[in-house]
């Protein structure tokens, strides 16, 4: 690619290393989502979201997709800026000032070529407690936004989490004594059940890029990253990660701490994912009547014989997916174990009670594993709240 086309002047400098290793990251993504192949469900139009904080992270991977798409020629002179690259800031309304800075991150972003929307959305709860609480709540409500930004655009999802977050995400994980799906981290390119491919550039292997790369890109293009005071409030597990947990294994262990562990992310996360396509195997294996319909207030049967012949890594991931598959929500680990005792150790067992999300028609739906000579089944009964595992 070229360094920018005649009718559109670069807005970086002739020298800008770290510019130019964002931009390296994004190449791909960008190329892909501009070529001329044929439009899909997943990808209705040329082009690709960003998700904008004002954060120097998401700056930098702004600035270099709109580079990117200058490369390509497909700016121009356009005077609504640079259309196949497209911002969305998300205001969550929890700080004061919080309208002033989406607009500021909105206009940064315009007068680098792209376009841009500020989306306000509301956070449950008001995000006013101590802890992960309203942090969750916002990152979940902000997620949903930007996913729905991309959805109804048709196109990617970029994110822009560098390695410094996946080692954060990593050490929450182990520190919570959490599973494999959390220790993988966050994946650097999922498609979703709806279409919508979300991607992370500054996560591809082949050169990751850190929070001080993003930081060194804002420097060489003269811009000024908003830094929210909440990634400065020791009330919130991830900053004590960042600030104290991670310098200190560093300084105890040695240098390498966080690319280490971005890399055990990666190799769990193949795993897992290995793990994950034999338990959908052997789950199809293990339904009965699967191609029948259940019938009403039941669900379909599963083969507690050939579950239990599983190795306990696909087992579990299995009776995990079954029980989603008919209706059960935020299960925990006691919830999983409870259904493999079902299993493997059911003499004496009674139903083990799951939990399950509201719907329109079935709201506060109570939800019971319970096992018939060598079959395990799913009831659907009254509203109960104590739905607790066994």
């Amino acid at each position: 690619m070229t360094d920018a086309p005649a009718d559109r002047r670069p807005f970086w400098p002739r020298r800008s290393p770290a510019f130019l290793r964002a931009r390296r990251a994004v190449r791909g993504v960008v190329g892909e989502s501009l070529d001329d192949g044929p439009r899909t469900y997943q990808r209705r139009a040329p082009g690709v979201v960003v998700g904008l904080s004002g954060g120097a992270d998401s700056l930098a991977l702004t600035a270099a997709c709109v580079a990117e798409a200058m490369a390509a020629g497909e700016c121009g002179e356009d005077p609504h800026g640079c259309a196949v690259v497209h911002a969305v800031v998300v205001d969550h309304g929890l700080q004061e000032g919080s309208a002033a800075v989406a607009e500021k991150a909105a206009a940064t972003a315009r007068g680098l070529g792209a376009t841009a929307e500020i989306i306000r959305v509301d956070v449950p709860g008001g995000g006013d407690g101590a802890g992960e609480g309203p942090e969750a709540a916002a990152r979940t409500v902000r997620h949903a936004a930007l996913h729905g930004a991309a959805l109804r655009l048709g196109r990617p999802l970029l994110l822009a989490h560098t390695l410094d977050d996946q080692a954060e995400t990593v050490l929450l994980g182990l520190a919570r004594g959490a599973g494999p799906a959390a220790l993988s981290g966050m994946a650097p390119d999922r498609t979703w059940d709806d279409g919508v491919r979300v991607l992370r550039p500054f996560l591809f292997s082949g050169g990751p890029l850190r929070r001080a790369d993003t930081e060194a890109v804002c420097e060489e293009l003269g811009v000024a990253p908003w830094h929210d005071p909440h990634n400065s409030d020791d009330r919130y597990a991830r900053v004590r990660a960042r600030r104290a947990a991670l310098p200190m294994l560093e300084e105890l262990l040695g240098p390498g701490i966080a690319a280490n562990l971005a890399r055990t992310a990666d190799l769990v996360r193949t795993d897992a994912a290995a793990l994950d396509g034999w338990a959908d195997d052997a789950l199809g294996d293990a339904l009965i009547d699967a191609a029948a319909p259940a019938a009403p207030g039941t669900a379909n049967g599963l083969d507690a014989g050939t579950v239990a012949k599983l190795p306990d890594a696909v087992r579990t991931r299995a009776l995990k997916k079954w029980a989603e598959a008919n209706g059960a929500s935020a299960l925990t680990t006691a919830h999983i174990a409870a259904l493999d005792k079902l299993v493997v150790d059911h003499r004496g067992r009674g139903p083990v009670a799951l939990p399950s999300a509201e719907t329109p028609d079935q709201p506060g739906c109570r939800l019971e594993a319970h096992r018939k000579g060598g079959t395990l089944a799913v009831s659907r009964g009254s509203p109960d709240p104590a739905a607790n595992p066994q």
